[in-house]
């Protein structure tokens, strides 16, 4: 089992396909991080599917609006168009290298406006580098993110059960 080192920035991921645990990194993206947790802290995650998973790349998720199996806007032709009813967010590129079980914001052209859908990385993609918010990392259970089922759109997808704050659990 993972070390939990601060159970305020841990989240705790069941999925379909296992428990993954990331760590936080709030100095690194505080809004972002804020974010996360605010929208875990609610429940929003809770029944998304994992919309886009790409072999060698990253299983994205997070659309709580179109996404959100058994919402009353789950539409999955939609999952990836939609994110929560909050503002969209202010970009905090870093340096941090997307590298396996990095987790970062998705967005779309514009820099701002990441919400609530985000990815986590399979293998090393050193090209999102300072273009994408990098929020956490896989601490445990990589090996679940491995077994979730690819496509674009994925068919039957799999879900996110549940997202907790470690400090919560």
């Amino acid at each position: 089992m993972a070390e939990i080192k601060d159970p305020e920035n841990t989240l705790i991921m069941q999925t379909s396909k296992g428990q993954v645990t990331i760590e936080l990194f709030p100095d690194l993206a505080p809004g972002h991080v804020s974010r996360i947790k605010e929208l875990a802290r609610e429940g929003a995650y809770d029944g998304v599917v994992f919309h886009r998973v790409i072999d060698g790349f990253m299983a994205q998720t997070g659309d709580v609006k179109f996404g959100k199996s058994g919402g009353k806007d789950f539409n999955p032709s939609r999952a990836g168009m939609g994110g929560s009813d909050k503002p969209d967010l202010k970009a905090e590129f870093s340096n941090m290298n997307h590298g396996r079980g990095t987790c970062s914001m998705a967005r779309s052209q514009s820099p701002n406006s990441a919400n609530s859908q985000f990815f986590i990385c399979f293998d090393d993609a050193a090209f999102l580098n300072r273009q994408y918010t990098v929020w956490g990392q896989v601490i445990e259970g990589m090996d679940n993110v491995d077994k979730i089922k690819r496509g674009e759109p994925v068919p039957d997808p799999d879900t996110i059960v549940s997202v907790k704050v470690a400090a919560d659990a």
